[in-house]
């Protein structure tokens, strides 16, 4: 069974109310041809630019060998923290130069961005021209390079797949030391398909040259109740099937499971008008504020692992030490609500972030090897819950891989994992690793996969 909120309500597709949009010209582009050739970089953008690489370049090749390698950010939305061990060497290479956007390309409809740049930066410089990212993660702080290497995800995904599947090209510092462009049909096309999931372990983007889709003035909401899981994973995949739910275009698809008989699905459709509107960057909308994960609070995770403050209130309270579950995972459509079922049950949190995807690309990508074609869940839950009695730290989460496994999914690993190594490269293709990682950083500069997001390192 399913409610409807009736006619929904209309967002703002430009999320801070200061850029125009020439809605005859976005509907032009929506429904006309495609885009023009990309032009390249304007001569002195260029040449900046690659003052910049040549710089950084030379600031990698001076570290002292043994010495661990770590891009100087701002912000981190990794929720796996390192312990670094006494007396250990660490260099902070300054990426600020790339950190903005450098070109965007109305009539190509493609942008030229920095590794580095926030995706708030970049939103703000493809809205100015009527256009944005094909996905656009809802953490203002994640980084188009970081989105890319680490995955990334959001309400366009089931239409519009990964935010890697939109790039064109990455110019990369990989860990030998080397500067290469990289694109799905040249020498390197190996580690353009091999860099998604790599989490900076063959190198670093430099820079990225993406497609955009144009954007409508507004964006249309409706939302969607189910009272079981299996009726909203059919809809997920009738939405996946027929790009649109009860005569509703769908544009954006995500949801929110609140227990096993509350479910909703917001689709969302772009619109040229609007009766009315509401801003959700300035207003505290349920739906909204309960996808609050942000990059205070991972601050605010990573000050309370520093110094134990809620495992110590616990104690004093009596209480039961909690373990952290902050994952996100993907689960075929098929098999969703047989894994929404198991987490209520052995994990017990809510709410739990849905939202569905499937890939772009006719081919799949080796270190996160999604089958083409199929829809897939992502189930996102980020927070923590008690121990039971004799149980250690990672009971949990390990509980959590082992269901993704078995159903056929895969786990993000931005946060913590507790693979063994056979079973980590299982999943995540080891040969194919190793064979990127013998060309690109053969004298193992940079950590192994296994090594960082696992073994925290």
């Amino acid at each position: 069974m399913t409610d409807s909120s009736g006619s929904g309500t209309w967002s703002q597709s430009n999320h801070r109310g200061t850029v125009n949009v020439d809605p005859v010209s976005v509907r032009g582009q929506r429904a006309g041809s495609g885009p023009a050739p990309a032009r390249p970089l304007p001569a002195g953008l260029k040449q900046a630019h690659e003052a910049a690489v040549a710089s950084l370049q030379q600031a990698y090749t001076a570290v002292p060998p043994g010495t661990k390698v770590r891009l100087a950010k701002r912000t981190s939305n990794l929720f796996r923290f390192r312990d670094q061990p006494a007396g250990s060497r660490v260099t902070q290479l300054d990426v600020s130069a790339f950190s903005r956007v450098l070109h965007v390309d109305p009539e190509s409809r493609t942008a030229v961005v920095g590794g580095m740049t926030t995706y708030e930066d970049l939103a703000d410089a493809t809205l100015r021209h009527g256009l944005m990212p094909f996905v656009v993660p809802q953490l203002k702080t994640i980084t188009l390079g970081g989105a890319v290497t680490g995955l990334g995800i959001e309400s366009t995904s089931l239409r519009l797949g990964m935010p890697h599947e939109s790039v064109l090209a990455m110019e990369i510092l990989t860990g030998d030391g080397q500067v290469v462009t990289a694109t799905a049909d040249n020498e390197h096309a190996d580690l353009f398909r091999g860099f998604p999931n790599s989490y900076g372990t063959l190198g670093y983007a430099l820079s990225l040259t993406i497609e955009l889709e144009p954007v409508a003035p507004f964006v249309h909401l409706r939302h969607f109740r189910f009272h079981d899981p299996e009726t909203c994973m059919e809809a997920i995949a009738k939405i996946g099937a027929e790009g649109s739910y009860e005569g509703h275009r769908a544009d954006f698809v995500d949801g929110t499971m609140f227990s096993l008989d509350e479910l909703y699905l917001t689709v969302g459709a772009f619109s040229e008008v609007a009766p009315w509107t509401s801003d959700y960057a300035g207003h505290q909308i349920f739906y909204q504020s309960l996808r609050g994960r942000s990059d205070v609070y991972r601050s605010l995770v990573a000050f309370d692992r520093r110094h134990g403050l809620s495992g110590k209130l616990a104690q004093r309270r009596g209480q039961p030490p909690r373990e952290d579950v902050i994952q996100d995972v993907e689960i075929p459509v098929g098999r969703g609500a047989e894994f929404l079922r198991f987490f209520a049950a052995d994990v017990g949190m809510s709410p739990v972030w849905l939202c569905p995807l499937r890939l772009r690309s006719d081919q799949a990508w080796p270190l996160y090897p999604l089958a083409p074609g199929e829809v897939y869940v992502n189930f996102g839950f980020w927070g923590t819950v008690p121990l039971p009695q004799g149980r250690a730290d990672g009971y949990h989460n390990r509980l959590v891989e082992d269901e993704v496994a078995a159903l056929g999914g895969h786990k993000g690993l931005y946060s913590t994992s507790f693979y063994t190594e056979e079973q980590f490269w299982a999943s995540y293709n080891g040969p194919a690793y190793a064979a990127l990682k013998q060309r690109y950083d053969g004298g193992g500069r940079l950590a192994g996969l296994y090594e960082k997001c696992v073994r925290g390192q």
